[in-house]
């Protein structure tokens, strides 16, 4: 694995191998603390970010290197600079970047030309470190995958795409709702289906959040209107209604299904705040261990 921008990029076997580390990591937070000495890595953000900055940056000092953030107001793709330069002159500055943008094809791009480890922080099309989380946090909680079902219930977006491939790979069935408009994406779906078929596991793709939460081990859900899509609002909220992860959806689920939500969550619209302030709620372990797996993938890359 030299980059980490989709899923896809990741062999099997390695999941397995980044898990086992992040695990490690997590009870011995300093135990690589040598690893990055002396390297720098660039943050370079195209939107505002908490998660992703911090653990990140917290990450990096871990393993005993340092962190440069380049925020909107510093690069600006294709506009002040090309992407094929920005990545060939930072090459010559930093040991790695991580990069959170509007369009995938940046990224991609972006990695074409770098010649260090590139990381997507986040992309129109993809979310693989949240993915990779979210899917280590179930292992925590259910231990194998054989057998296990996760539902998914909401939008369509980046996040779901890279947490269908994520699932998949690992043999985790996968139930997706979501609105006729807001599928997720279809090359991405079709290729997560052959993946599945190999690996044993389980693709459903439905309109009704009932028929996908069926028997669910873990229930996720993510925000209906994300960063960039303001002018959606009113329409995307009347298409969304029926999606709520509430009480009465929930308990159609398996008796103690966990419950789970990338942050930021919009309270009161696609999750209820008792739902997410519940005993089986693991939003806030899945917002740890962003940082955990990150600090894996990223000495996975160096090696």
């Amino acid at each position: 694995m030299k980059n980490l921008i989709t899923i896809f990029d990741i062999p099997d076997r390695e999941i397995d191998g980044i898990f086992k580390l992040a695990s490690s990591l997590k009870k011995k937070p300093f135990s690589e603390k040598g690893a990055m000495e002396g390297m720098v890595a660039a943050l370079i953000f195209e939107k505002p970010s908490n998660r992703t900055r911090v653990s990140f940056e917290v990450g990096v000092r871990q393993l005993g290197g340092s962190s440069l953030y380049l925020g909107p107001e510093d690069i600006q793709f294709g506009e002040r600079e090309s992407v094929k330069d920005i990545a060939r002159v930072l090459s010559r500055y930093v040991d790695m970047a991580v990069l959170r943008t509007y369009s995938h094809a940046d990224i991609a791009e972006f990695a074409s030309y770098a010649d260090m480890p590139v990381i997507n922080g986040l992309s129109d099309l993809a979310h693989p470190c949240q993915a990779l989380a979210d899917i280590f946090t179930i292992k925590e909680c259910v231990g194998s995958f054989m057998g296990k079902k996760l539902a998914y219930i909401g939008d369509g977006n980046n996040v779901l795409n890279s947490l269908l491939c994520c699932a998949v790979k690992t043999g985790l069935d996968i139930s997706i709702a979501t609105p006729k408009k807001y599928a997720p994406d279809t090359a991405v779906v079709k290729k997560a289906r052959g993946l599945a078929a190999h690996k044993g596991s389980k693709v459903g793709i439905t309109t009704d959040p009932s028929e996908a939460i069926k028997g669910a081990d873990c229930v996720y859900t993510d925000v209906w209107v994300s960063m960039g899509q303001e002018s959606e609002r009113k329409t995307r909220l009347k298409a969304f209604e029926g999606f709520q992860l509430n009480k009465k959806l929930l308990a159609k689920a398996k008796p103690g299904a966990f419950v789970m939500h990338c942050l930021p969550a919009h309270r009161g619209e696609e999750i209820t705040d008792d739902i997410i302030e519940s005993s089986n709620s693991v939003v806030f372990e899945q917002a740890e261990n962003r940082m955990h797996v990150q600090k894996a993938v990223m000495l996975s890359l160096l090696r």
